[in-house]
């Protein structure tokens, strides 16, 4: 006989109802956690959102930050920041540097001469110093940008909240919401508790971590309609926790293997795109955790509707709009 492995056996009984409170209320401790962390920390702003100049050097020797910072001091460029990028696919001698150079004018970038100033003050301190990436992005554009990021992830919740709502019913649309707002405060409250980069990918990763949250939750509320419609005369606290522990080897599963590439892409992808692949990472966690203890939870205490497929002739179970497809 063939081998399959199983993460979740056939059939389980958890009760996800037990410590109800405990749970919602830790996901409510923590996004009220995430709020205050940005408010007091704040988040550190790519090169993106921020405004300004970010060059990327690499060279074969040691990299030193003192020795880096104090060539740039004499050239008075204003707010700099410098850092060093570790990665474990880089070779021993390859020893790359971040620096960023705050906005000092409305261009918000430095101008070629400055650039040329630069790079000649840091080939004093390092003759093998190249530059392998300069960008520069203007206040205004910065401003324009995190805007433009509220927007798309505001328009992201409020589609997927449209749809839910015909496809199921609006208690369904309302607890896929605050799952989903859930979701993003953690993730930014993460970036900004371990200052994490936070720029145009962070988004990228927020809006990817949104439709995938939200497609675990739309199968458990799928086999939830059909439950309800199966098992008329159960408690509806028993059908949740029934159709929770019959999706629960499909969450799992879809969870595990999508965090084995994501882990994967964390330690061999190398630090360009690690943010992004850490939002996703860190995504995947708290989108399983919402769908199961902040999704379910709203719809419980909402109440939702019974009578669903009275007759065969009805058509689709649900509400008059659940053919969408």
């Amino acid at each position: 006989m063939a081998f399959r492995l199983k993460l979740v056996p056939d059939h389980t009984t958890i009760d996800f109802f037990r410590w109800q409170w405990l749970t919602f209320g830790i996901s409510a401790l923590a996004m009220v956690a995430s709020v205050l962390l940005v408010l007091i920390m704040g988040l550190n702003f790519g090169i993106d959102f921020k405004g300004g100049t970010s060059i990327r050097t690499e060279s074969p020797n040691a990299f030193d930050v003192g020795t880096y910072r104090q060539a740039l001091t004499a050239l008075d460029l204003g707010d700099v920041s410098i850092t060093e990028v570790f990665d474990p696919g880089f070779a021993a001698d390859r020893h790359v540097a971040m620096i960023r150079i705050g906005t000092t004018d409305a261009t918000g970038s430095v101008t070629p001469e400055e650039l040329t100033r630069i790079e000649t003050a840091l080939k004093a301190a390092d003759p093998q110093v190249t530059f392998a990436s300069v960008e520069s992005v203007g206040p205004k554009v910065s401003g324009e940008l995190i805007k433009t990021a509220f927007y798309a992830v505001g328009a992201a919740t409020f589609g997927i909240m449209v749809y839910i709502w015909l496809r199921f019913e609006w208690q369904f649309a309302l607890g896929a919401v605050i799952s989903l707002i859930h979701d993003v405060l953690l993730t930014v409250g993460i970036f900004s508790l371990f200052q994490l980069k936070f720029d145009l990918t962070t988004i990228a990763a927020l809006l990817t971590t949104l439709g995938y949250s939200v497609n675990d939750t739309v199968v458990v509320f799928d086999r939830l309609r059909e439950n309800l419609i199966k098992f008329k005369a159960m408690p509806l606290i028993d059908v949740m926790n029934l159709t929770v522990n019959e999706t629960l080897s499909r969450t799992i599963m879809t969870a595990v293997t999508t965090a084995l590439a994501l882990g994967a892409m964390l330690i061999f992808g190398g630090d360009v795109i690690r943010g992004f692949v850490f939002a996703m990472l860190w995504g995947v966690f708290v989108g399983c955790y919402s769908t199961v203890y902040v999704a379910k939870n709203i719809v419980l205490w909402l109440g939702v509707k019974r009578d669903w497929g009275k007759k065969e002739d009805d058509g689709p179970a649900g509400t008059k709009f659940a053919d969408v497809k």
